[in-house]
């Protein structure tokens, strides 16, 4: 009984006649398997991306350093003086640390306020033309609101060649906002005091959310620029002579 029916089975394999059916049932297990996408990119991972891309295009490269760092970086060679407000330890995050072999004694470090000291740190090692962006965290004792955080995000450039002017200054600065924000965006400058740039500027654009109008669809103030149409974006300006 078992015999003709396995005889019957094999007449019809080698028939054909489940060809069709055995071909779109077996699995190829040549084929790739399906690859399933697993988290994505940080937004702020994005936009760092995305602004190094607008200054990779322009010959800028990425230059990074400590997280940790010492006074005289931080502020010393930056042109800082010592009594400075900012140097305060209401403002900075201060980090004593023992000194080798001696326990006794401590090392003063801090978690940087800006990233600002990768600029003597890349002005020490590279001959210029120099043209680098530096991205990274920074460090500040500042209450958390809806715009403040003791650790945020910062993104500056340095540019040192001969010949640069204050015109180059501000055609990058302009190039990067208009590629960033789109060509329609206004922008301007503003006199300003640091004390490792001289001159020094406020940098403006126009208000992005209400097209620099200050108030909104429904005719009420912008809430982003506060009705002034302009938004602040950052400090700026040439490296003061003073600095290192």
């Amino acid at each position: 009984h078992v015999e003709p029916k396995i005889e019957g089975l094999h007449a019809s394999i080698d028939s054909g006649a489940d060809t069709a059916a055995s071909s779109r049932d077996r699995a190829d297990l040549s084929l790739p398997g399906v690859i399933r996408p697993v988290g994505s990119r940080h937004l702020i991972r994005q936009v760092f991306q995305e602004i190094e891309d607008i200054f990779f295009s322009i010959g800028f490269s990425v230059a990074e350093g400590p997280e940790i760092e010492s006074p005289y970086y931080n502020f010393e060679a930056l042109n800082i003086p010592e009594f400075h407000p900012v140097r305060d330890d209401m403002d900075t995050f201060y980090i004593d640390v023992p000194s080798s072999g001696d326990k006794q004694s401590v090392t003063s470090l801090l978690l940087r306020t800006h990233t600002s000291p990768v600029q003597i740190r890349t002005m020490e090692k590279t001959k210029p033309p120099v043209r680098v962006i530096v991205p990274g965290k920074v460090y500040r004792r500042d209450n958390p609101d809806a715009t403040h955080s003791f650790m945020f995000h910062q993104i500056e450039g340095l540019a040192v060649d001969s010949d640069i002017t204050f015109c180059d200054f501000t055609g990058t600065i302009e190039y990067f906002v208009k590629q960033f924000f789109g060509p329609d965006v206004k922008t301007r400058f503003r006199p300003s005091y640091f004390p490792f740039t001289e001159p020094s500027v406020e940098f403006d654009a126009s208000c992005i959310f209400c097209n620099g109008s200050g108030s909104n669809s429904s005719g009420t103030t912008c809430s982003k620029c506060k009705g002034s149409g302009w938004i602040e974006l950052f400090g700026a300006g040439m490296v003061d002579p003073a600095v290192y």
